[in-house]
């Protein structure tokens, strides 16, 4: 029986290697908590269908290997996440360092994606290594939503996912609503209606004044150089 559902949602989860990225996943997708995971190699994905204001949501988390040297791999599967979550652990202050490297190298491939940061293993406060107001004033100057989790006690691991559900049917309800007036002044372009997707790709073509704009920026690029 194919599950019904109205939207597909893309997440992708990233940071350093060791803070609990996979077990999270496992813990939200499975219920479980599974002990002595390896490291991931490259990419896993789960699938877990949530429920926001009686609409079911099929939720892809893509977990990806914190090691650099799947640095590659793991970014071509970065492209198309619909959001993101930066997790980092309680006892582990260089994950907490690396956050801003990873905010950047999602910004690199989605563009501005909502993202929410996950203090993971809040259950070893006694042996933190983070100081709790750095990373609050971390969260707030970023404008990422802090959320502290514990994977062996199951705390709020669902609630990072809910809440990104819910911007996401937010931001797909928004979108629905002004993309008729957004379009109408403008041609379109429909292509590849026969997809297996079966998704319509919309081109807006640039007006004059944007064209104008980047040549004149370009212009103005090449000046520079060679200056």
């Amino acid at each position: 029986v194919m599950e019904d559902y109205k939207y597909l949602f893309k997440v992708v989860l990233v940071g350093n290697a060791g803070v609990g990225k996979t077990c999270l996943v496992r813990r939200f997708t499975q219920g479980m908590f599974p002990p002595g995971q390896g490291a991931t190699i490259g990419v896993d994905f789960m699938i877990k269908t949530v429920e926001i204001d009686g609409e079911k949501i099929k939720l892809q988390i893509w977990d990806t290997a914190g090691q650099e040297e799947f640095d590659a791999i793991t970014k071509a599967y970065y492209r198309g996440a619909q959001a993101c979550v930066i997790a980092f652990s309680t006892t582990d202050h260089a994950s907490f360092e690396a956050v801003k490297k990873w905010k950047r190298k999602v910004e690199d491939e989605c563009g501005h994606v909502p993202m929410v940061l996950v203090q993971n293993k809040i259950d070893l406060l006694h042996e933190s290594q983070v100081d709790s107001h750095e990373v609050e004033k971390f969260a707030r100057n970023t404008g990422l939503e802090l959320f502290r989790t514990s994977v062996k006690e199951n705390l709020n691991i669902g609630r990072v996912f809910q809440h990104l559900a819910e911007r996401h049917i937010e931001s797909v309800s928004r979108w629905s609503d002004e993309s008729p007036d957004e379009f109408s002044q403008q041609p379109i372009l429909q292509i590849g209606g026969h997809n297996h997707h079966n998704r319509d790709v919309r081109v807006r073509f640039a007006n004059e004044h944007e064209l104008n704009d980047v040549n004149q920026h370009h212009n103005h690029h090449n000046h520079n150089k060679g200056g």
